[in-house]
């Protein structure tokens, strides 16, 4: 009777660990994802009046 308990325990920690691990791996697509769309889509836009000129 004490092993069943430990297999559902077991099986339980696995779940766990495997719903994480497939959160993060959304996660990190989702970021990478945006970054693409952003640099694609954002590079037609003219730079910010916040970056520097070189000196004259």
């Amino acid at each position: 009777m004490p092993e069943s308990h430990s297999t559902l325990r077991d099986g339980a920690r696995s779940r766990v660990r495997s719903a994480i691990t497939t959160v993060l791996l959304i996660m990190i697509s989702v970021m990478i994802l945006r970054d693409i769309f952003v640099r694609r889509w954002g590079a037609a836009r003219s730079p910010l009046s916040d970056v520097t000129r070189p000196s004259r």
